[in-house]
């Protein structure tokens, strides 16, 4: 925020924190030439917090770059062609070709989860789920993928941090995995892509190929999403996200009207 001239002729502040509030304190002359102090208060706005919150972005390094490639790489052999966009944006584009070149949701979903699947070695996920999965009714092995997943997805997901989740024996336990804007929501634009590439694939995979229950709750008004390791999902009639119309500015949704224009703009078709 750019100061106002006068306040380049004002003496530096002085600052005392009093709750959650600064306190400025600025220095007035008297007529002994003491300095006395008159005080303000400055109030910040959730409105203004959250706004400021939001510029926060990951910035992708050297191993990101490396987890972007294979996944893409994955995504290529899948699709059977490949982006000319580079990065980030290619990969978008992938994942939309995978959606809509299969005949349906099932079929989306079940190319996500090999697409998964091969990224990890064979063996290493059937260990884990014999081996690290059982033990302490499976909180071990689900704060472990949580931690794992801050490290090793941001470059997909954004800015991320492990919290502290609700478990179904009543104890809450630090498996959970906050995403703060997901950016391949935000860039896909698609809730019927973020429900058939990634959700849905997403909690299949962790439950059955590595013995990790997992619950994703996406928020389509502010693209965040809750990771709850170690909590199963609903039903799919009870999961009030399989529900959810689609974006606005969903590009397939509005591809579709255009060729048959009796589709609900407001539906995604694959959602």
């Amino acid at each position: 925020m750019k100061m106002m001239p006068l306040a380049l002729t004002l003496p530096a502040p002085q600052t005392v924190m009093v709750s959650s509030s600064p306190i400025y304190l600025l220095p007035t002359s008297s007529l002994q030439n003491r300095t006395s102090f008159r005080a303000f208060c400055s109030s910040v706005s959730p409105e203004t917090i959250h706004s400021e919150g939001s510029k926060a972005e990951y910035k992708p390094g050297i191993l990101d770059h490396f987890f972007l490639n294979s996944f893409r790489d994955k995504l290529v052999k899948e699709v059977g062609w490949d982006s000319e966009k580079p990065g980030y944006g290619g990969l978008i584009e992938l994942a939309k070709a995978l959606m809509m070149n299969n005949r349906s949701n099932s079929h989306t979903k079940d190319a996500a989860v090999r697409i998964l699947k091969s990224l990890f070695p064979p063996l290493l996920l059937e260990l884990y789920k014999i081996l690290i999965a059982p033990i302490d009714g499976g909180k071990v092995a689900a704060m472990m993928v949580a931690r794992v997943t801050v490290l090793t997805c941001q470059w997909l997901m954004g800015t991320c941090k492990v919290n502290s989740v609700d478990l179904p024996d009543g104890t809450s336990c630090n498996s959970g995995v906050f995403v703060e804007r997901c950016k391949y929501l935000e860039e896909s634009k698609c809730v019927g892509i973020c429900i058939n590439t990634c959700k849905l694939p997403t909690q299949s995979f962790f439950k059955d190929y590595m013995g990790v229950p997992l619950l994703m709750e996406p928020n389509f008004s502010d693209y965040s999403c809750q990771f709850k390791f170690g909590v199963s999902p609903p039903l799919p009639e009870d999961d009030n996200t399989l529900k959810e119309s689609c974006l606005d500015v969903c590009p397939i949704a509005n591809k579709r009207r255009e060729i048959r224009r009796n589709v609900d703009a407001m539906k995604c078709p694959n959602a």
